[in-house]
């Protein structure tokens, strides 16, 4: 963890009044653009955590961006308009900041669901972790930090230039390539049939099929380790759970997603954000059981038939089906008083 000044090829992130962030990594004589001018970077390394700056009042023709200047050419008034002088409170990054603002060359997991993984996949310091799809990174930087030094990431990503741009956000953030991670390009069966078995406690999925990855986690992971597979469409979330439960050597499946919602408080005006992080993925998360044991199930009744598509049945068992789902009909005494209640509302509607 950096303390101190901050310091040449750090990341820093910019917070104006208005809550409006920029993340940007200081260099000697770099500057950082705002609509309210530009800051300097010489002004702020050396500074401490906490420190406000300002913006340097200039003509807004000497900040035009140099690559896109026909943004600004149907705006002539904004060649003469003075700006700067606007105020940016400096701060170290936290991760979840650094996650948002960091080049992305795949779409990255959400702060959200980062959090839910490493609490629900009980992932800590000194654990040896095989993650499978390091899209831009967001999901290792998480897990190298949890595993800490005294541990072990590896990570298999199929697509050297996803591996790339996942390494290079990782060695951003922690100031240079960490030692205790080990990327591997390739697909994850042929990956991780060279890793030793029983040699990882937890397993972290990210990959449009799972499913077809169990044979390979299962070797690789000791028993009593925690799966999570993370899934975005309902289509992939059946497959992965009656996936685990077919091969018999995984728990019952926990799955569940996480809604976000921002909250404004000022004042007495307290209320709800108009926008919310609504449904980005689900979470899967399911326990190895030692070799030779297979996993308890629930009984399902005999009465309910979860897997049977009704449209693959004829009319006459539809019917029977329908007999079967024992529906509670409503008495007549409720249906007397339902209609005595609408006579009533229709009559006042004529009044």
């Amino acid at each position: 963890m950096r303390r101190g000044p901050l310091t040449t090829g750090e990341k820093v992130q910019f917070t104006d009044r208005r809550s409006n962030k920029i993340t940007d990594q200081l260099v000697p004589g770099g500057v950082t653009q705002t609509s309210h001018g530009i800051i300097l970077h010489d002004d702020v390394i050396g500074q401490l955590e906490g420190s406000v700056v300002v913006t340097v009042s200039a003509k807004r023709e000497t900040q035009i961006n140099q690559d896109h200047p026909e943004r600004d050419a149907n705006k002539p008034w904004k060649g003469t308009r003075a700006i700067g002088g606007w105020q940016f409170a400096v701060m170290r990054p936290r991760l979840a900041d650094y996650v948002l603002s960091m080049p992305r060359g795949a779409q990255i997991m959400y702060p959200k669901d980062i959090a839910q993984v490493i609490q629900l996949g009980d992932i800590r310091s000194g654990m040896n972790v095989l993650e499978s799809g390091a899209g831009s990174g967001a999901m290792s930087i998480n897990l190298l930090d949890a595993v800490s030094e005294s541990g072990r990431l590896t990570t298999i990503e199929m697509r050297s230039e996803f591996a790339r741009v996942a390494e290079a956000n990782a060695t951003v953030y922690f100031g240079g390539r960490p030692a205790w991670w080990d990327l591997k390009t390739g697909d994850f069966d042929s990956v991780a049939a060279t890793l030793p078995e029983h040699s990882f406690d937890r397993i972290m999925l990210d990959m449009l099929d799972p499913w077809n990855r169990l044979e390979q986690a299962y070797r690789v992971i000791a028993p009593g380790g925690v799966l999570v597979a993370y899934v975005t469409t309902t289509t992939q979330l059946s497959r992965m759970a009656e996936a685990l439960r077919e091969a018999g050597c995984w728990t019952e499946p926990d799955i569940q997603e996480t809604l976000e919602r921002d909250w404004k408080a000022q004042g007495l005006a307290i209320r709800p954000d108009h926008q919310m992080i609504g449904h980005t993925g689900f979470l899967m998360v399911s326990r190895a059981m030692a070799p030779g044991f297979q996993a308890l199930r629930k009984r399902d009744r005999a009465t309910k038939d979860t897997t049977t598509d009704i449209d693959s049945l004829s009319a006459e068992e539809r019917a029977e089906q329908l007999e079967d789902l024992e529906l509670r009909d409503i008495s007549d005494r409720k249906l007397r008083k339902v209609l005595r209640d609408l006579d009533a509302q229709v009559e006042a509607i004529g009044d």
